[in-house]
């Protein structure tokens, strides 16, 4: 089994690949620097440090599946995965959480009634929703809260903007920038998906101080230690 682990930045691919390491980088078009696992340890993960936000995650996971495909090789999963932020008191620092529903929250019009979703519009997709079996082999094997993520392209910065995402998208566990970007592209090329997050900080009020990054990257280490058994689980 072939695995693509798309993250944002290198921190988080570092973070993902210290669960398996060690790796050797090899480059992809386009530039992107491919961390794939050195010698033949099953299942194959490949991580890839993409840029932040959807569009970024888009084009760098195409370019991945794309590559991948047209040698013949191409990858059975395809993995969003870094640190975000959490919906409390469901997602506290420290956490982890896994999608069953990778929802992008703020693509559509504002209108006087309020927000509209793109699909509203009459144009394509607001959610993809990972294999649901998937899912809670994942949520069971690593400790993480199952339930939806959402991918915006602003971060939340205040409780009232916190509260309007809640109030839209009930029962979201978290919020980041990529999720939809790597689903999209999945879908694309008929890949199934599944998006990680570790919790830093909290979705509201920009408390830096507050933050726990480096307790968050050791979360996602941990989380992907139990990726292996979950997909060589019968």
């Amino acid at each position: 089994m072939r695995v693509l682990v798309v993250t944002a930045v290198a921190a988080e691919r570092d973070a993902v690949c210290a669960a398996g390491g060690p790796y050797e980088a090899y480059g992809l078009p386009g530039g992107y620097p491919l961390h794939r696992p050195s010698g033949d340890r099953p299942p194959a993960v490949d991580v890839l440090a993409a840029g932040v936000g959807p569009a970024a995650a888009a084009a760098g996971t195409a370019t991945a599946l794309t590559a991948a495909a047209l040698s013949g090789t191409p990858y059975d999963l395809a993995v969003s995965a870094g640190i975000g932020g959490g919906f409390a008191p469901a997602a506290p620092l420290g956490s982890l959480v896994v999608a069953d529903e990778i929802v992008v929250a703020d693509l559509g019009a504002e209108t006087p009634e309020g927000f509209a979703p793109v699909t509203a519009l009459g144009f394509g997709t607001v959610a993809h929703r990972p294999d649901p079996a998937l899912v809670r082999s994942f949520a069971a094997a690593s400790g993480a809260a199952a339930g939806p993520v959402l991918t915006v392209s602003t971060v939340t910065g205040s409780a009232e903007r916190a509260a309007e995402l809640a109030a839209r998208h009930p029962g979201a566990l978290a919020e980041a920038m990529e999720g939809f970007g790597v689903a999209e592209a999945a879908a694309a090329h008929g890949v199934p998906v599944l998006e990680v997050r570790a919790v830093s900080n909290a979705v509201g009020p920009r408390e830096r101080d507050a933050w726990r990054i480096g307790p968050a990257l050791a979360a996602l280490t941990g989380a992907f230690g139990a990726l292996p058994g979950v997909l060589s689980a019968p």
